[in-house]
């Protein structure tokens, strides 16, 4: 069975990672063929419908955490904070790269990378150009940024964990809260570092024409000095929404669906607006929730077949027994490296759970594991791994080449984990 199961992990690995099907099509029909072979057949049917049940919480909370925040972009909660923190650079490179690091850490909380990128480029991209500033400078930023802010519950990665591993948001995210905000703090600290180089290369330049404010409103297509309709009922709305998310009084995909649902009938009254509205992020809230539910069948039937329990043996077997204990901080630190391997789909579904079964036979906390996972996959491999879809659209608004952009954060991006990584072994949120 352990054989079988490493065998169907490959297989999903090889037909995700050359993209001879899609990763939908994969954790639907690969786990079938497998389960075939290795003599289960009616029984699978409830194997999957279990795998499916567990995973269709996060399901929910997904899709309609794309759609809350996808409002909250297309209504300009953002675009006041943006252009403030734009006007009071003031022409300083040093303040302009410690803004854009700010900006992004902002903006990505809508959980989406790409929309991240899209809307911390396409605004400061104007401002760099026109002071000459280095486009890599921006697009370091961003990616380091937009890396820390990856494993906000509402995120692709801590929602891959929280169904490879059976758990709640709150059990995955809420002991990583302290070492992210020091994450954060390290990648603004970094922006001070680029910003000074930059400074140094250019002085502080003259604005001539519109003002930054001006030039900043004029790519947000927005008027400056007037805050969007709706703002502070959906500034309140959110702020309350993360609250009491952190909180943990209430289940997660319960707050998204009333706090979608009220943001939709408040800002939009008109039915047919409220239509258009969803419309407008169907596409993208359909895709992950499909394939979120789909790897319910992957993990249904790689559990209950056992595959999981033997792979996890076997596993054990091979790690010294002096290593099995500091497992949690040895995966904070190799799930980097790993994520330039695997796609997020294939490290979450294929190599978290054998990693994590694997640990509780040394008694450690399975949860520990996921929380470690998050620390270097998530935040340093996102910006540099090209498994990521996401970075393309980076480099392309940016016209930065992959290459460059790896060798000028690679030690930042490193460094991120290992401070959140410390911090995490200081307040206990995994041990070493």
């Amino acid at each position: 069975m352990a054989i079988l199961g490493f065998l169907m992990i490959a297989t999903f690995l090889y037909l995700v990672m050359t993209k001879k099907v899609s990763v939908l099509i994969a954790f639907a029909l690969v786990p079938i063929v497998f389960g075939l072979i290795g003599g289960f057949r009616l029984e699978m049917g409830e194997m999957m419908l279990e795998g499916v049940q567990k995973v269709t919480p996060t399901g929910i909370m997904i899709g309609f955490s794309i759609l809350y925040f996808g409002l909250m972009i297309d209504r300009g909660l953002f675009d006041p904070m943006i252009a403030k923190l734009i006007q009071l650079t003031k022409g300083d490179p040093l303040k302009i790269v410690m803004a854009t690091a700010v900006i992004t850490l902002i903006v990505a909380l809508d959980g989406d990378g790409s929309a991240t990128f899209m809307i911390t480029i396409t605004a400061l991209l104007p401002i760099y150009k026109k002071l000459g500033m280095n486009p890599l400078i921006l697009a370091s930023t961003v990616a380091l940024g937009a890396g820390v802010m990856n494993i906000i519950p509402w995120g692709g990665p801590l929602a891959r964990a929280m169904v490879s591993l059976d758990a709640s948001s709150s059990q995955l995210f809420n002991p990583i809260i302290i070492p992210m905000l020091s994450g954060m703090i390290w990648v603004v600290f970094v922006s001070y570092v680029l910003g000074k180089k930059e400074r140094k290369r250019l002085g502080i330049v003259q604005w001539s024409g519109r003002s930054a404010a001006e030039e900043t409103a004029a790519s947000l297509e927005a008027p400056s000095a007037v805050l969007p309709k709706m703002f502070w009922f959906n500034f309140i709305l959110t702020a309350v929404l993360v609250t009491v998310l952190i909180m943990d009084i209430m289940p997660v995909p319960v707050l998204f669906i009333l706090a979608f649902a009220l943001a939709l009938i408040v800002n939009f009254p008109d039915v047919k607006k409220q239509n258009e509205q969803i419309a407008t992020h169907a596409k993208s809230m359909v895709m992950v929730c499909f394939t979120i539910f789909a790897a319910g069948i992957f993990t249904g039937v790689l559990s209950g077949t056992k595959m999981l329990d033997s792979m996890a043996v076997s596993f054990v077997s091979l790690i010294p027994e002096w290593m099995g204990p500091h497992l949690p901080a040895l995966i904070a630190v190799i799930s980097m490296p790993l994520s330039l391997v695997f796609s997020p789909d294939a490290f979450y579904y294929g190599v978290l759970p054998i990693v994590s079964k694997s640990a509780a036979s040394f008694g450690i906390d399975p949860l520990e594991i996921g929380r470690a996972a998050l620390l270097g996959n998530a935040t340093t491999g996102f910006p540099l791994s090209p498994m990521n879809p996401s970075i393309f659209v980076l480099l392309g608004l940016c016209k930065v080449e992959l290459g460059d952009l790896q060798k000028s954060i690679f030690l930042w991006a490193f460094g991120t984990t290992i401070v959140m990584t410390v911090v995490a072994l200081l307040t206990g949120a995994i041990s070493l």
